[in-house]
């Protein structure tokens, strides 16, 4: 199955944030992608994964990106499929610049943005968007919330003494 969903990230030592997002399209049946697409040491391939990732079958490109955190913007001005940004906390403020970099996008190039490190949401956010093409995703996502619930809801806490 070809790949629809593309995972990128600037540097392999962003793996292990953007690998729940993998996780979630595997659970979903979703087939992806993983590369390592850095907007500053390789901006060239940056740059035709973009413009090639709707010809290439990709319909939503997650980018992870830590420090500046120029990759999901980048990737974002030169598609029109949508763009899911992770920021990656890095060891000086703890993502927070990576966030404010993707959140602080101009006008006329909008990249949807999670939380810090949450790659998770950022492959359900893609899997809702590929949903609303396509019914049986609709329903595999009813079950996953519904079975998040029961979980929650099954949850006890000590009584207080």
């Amino acid at each position: 199955m070809a790949a629809i969903v593309g995972i990128v990230m600037g540097s392999d030592s962003d793996y292990p944030v953007m690998e729940p997002a993998a996780q979630i399209l595997e659970a979903f049946g979703i087939a992806y992608e993983l590369k390592v697409v850095s907007a500053h040491r390789t901006p060239q391939k940056m740059m035709a994964y973009g413009a090639d990732a709707y010809s290439n079958g990709i319909r939503v490109i997650i980018a992870g990106a830590g420090g500046a955190a120029h990759l999901p913007g980048m990737l974002a001005s030169i598609t029109t499929i949508p763009v899911i940004g992770v920021p990656v906390s890095q060891k000086k403020l703890d993502g927070l610049d990576s966030l404010l970099s993707i959140v602080q996008m101009p006008g006329g190039i909008p990249v949807a943005t999670v939380a810090i490190d949450n790659s998770k949401n950022a492959g359900l956010l893609a899997v809702r968007i590929l949903s609303v093409a396509d019914d049986a995703l609709t329903s595999k996502l009813a079950i996953y919330q519904n079975e998040m619930a029961a979980e929650s809801s099954a949850k006890v806490l000590p009584p207080k003494s």
